[in-house]
């Protein structure tokens, strides 16, 4: 049983004496044919709304850092026009997240 979400990059992770215990990624794989996309000004430190935009769900905005760890290090900071990302299809992250 999970306290989170299946879309909650937490679903993974246990809470033990009302603490989250160590953090457990959830992978989202990468495919030949994701689409390379760069950031804009309109999604600047914001994920949740590219991912409302892409997928209608504002839940799914730590894919992006999941699916790009190399050029992602900080989930919104790292969030800025010019940075070239892969976006994930919303089939793969359904697959990946069993949604």
């Amino acid at each position: 049983m999970s306290y989170f979400s299946s879309t909650s990059p937490y679903y993974k992770t246990n809470i033990t004496n009302n603490y989250l215990d160590m953090f457990e990624y959830r992978s989202i794989l990468s495919e030949n044919d994701d689409v390379l996309f760069e950031i804009t000004k309109t999604y600047e430190y914001r994920p949740d709304l590219l991912a409302f935009d892409l997928y209608k769900d504002v839940n799914l905005w730590w894919v992006f850092a999941v699916r790009n760890r190399s050029i992602i290090n900080d989930s919104v900071f790292d969030f800025i026009p010019g940075t070239r990302i892969y976006l994930p299809k919303l089939s793969n992250i359904k697959t990946a997240l069993g949604i």
